[in-house]
């Protein structure tokens, strides 16, 4: 029998298959909007868990997204069914970012919503790895790592960037860190994924030739 969560889901073009890590490149939030709002209100409309994390000097714009987009965001808000974090709630916490709890902040909420809801439709915009507040460059690992935890679920989470924010170099890591990707408006597998075991032990050895690096440039500095 077909339920709900097994019942195709639709995104950017293309139908989701098993890996539901997905990051979702924009050159702008108008962009953004349109790519993703059909897909959050198919999931209000399948009575489905929509989640998102924003930024909270952007909610007002973000509501009124969701409202252009087909949601009734107050009856929504208000039966619990959209959700709507702010950073400072999720990602950066008590002033700084921690992969590790974050992980178990997402882990809770696909959990805790799975006793009401058949999935959850969860999105966070990444924006927060550009504030100037500790622990923030460790988001490359952070989306790693999620490859190990989320194949356990059955809902998609989507991962939003702007490519106009974010560094070349960031956005290639970013890229090869989930197994889907939104380019173009359009829904892709990712040929450039690479498995969290793998990308972990590379991230291992980028970090120990960058301490070597700092270790042999300080005898120099200090003779000076």
């Amino acid at each position: 029998m077909n339920t709900a969560s097994e019942a195709p889901i639709r995104l950017a073009g293309r139908t989701l298959k098993k890996n539901r890590h997905i990051c979702a490149f924009s050159n702008s939030r108008e962009e953004q909007n349109k790519v993703l709002m059909p897909f959050f209100k198919d999931g209000m409309d399948r009575g489905e868990k929509v989640f998102h994390i924003i930024d909270a000097r952007l909610r007002d714009a973000h509501l009124s997204a969701c409202r252009a987009g087909g949601i009734d965001v107050g009856a929504a808000e208000r039966s619990g069914q959209l959700e709507v974090r702010h950073w400072e709630d999720a990602y950066l916490k008590d002033g700084c970012f921690d992969g590790e709890r974050m992980i178990r902040t997402l882990t809770e909420v696909l959990e805790n919503n799975r006793t009401q809801y058949t999935l959850t439709r969860l999105m966070g915009n990444m924006e927060w790895a550009l504030e100037t507040v500790p622990g923030v460059t460790d988001i490359i690992e952070y989306e790693t790592k999620l490859n190990s935890v989320l194949p356990n679920y059955p809902d998609p989470v989507v991962c939003v960037y702007d490519l106009n924010k974010h560094s070349g170099s960031v956005v290639m890591d970013i890229l090869r860190t989930h197994p889907m990707v939104i380019i173009g408006g359009v829904l892709q597998e990712n040929p450039l994924f690479i498995p969290p075991a793998d990308f972990l032990r590379e991230l291992r050895e980028r970090e120990s030739l960058k301490q070597a690096e700092h270790s042999t440039q300080m005898p120099s500095a200090l003779s000076h």
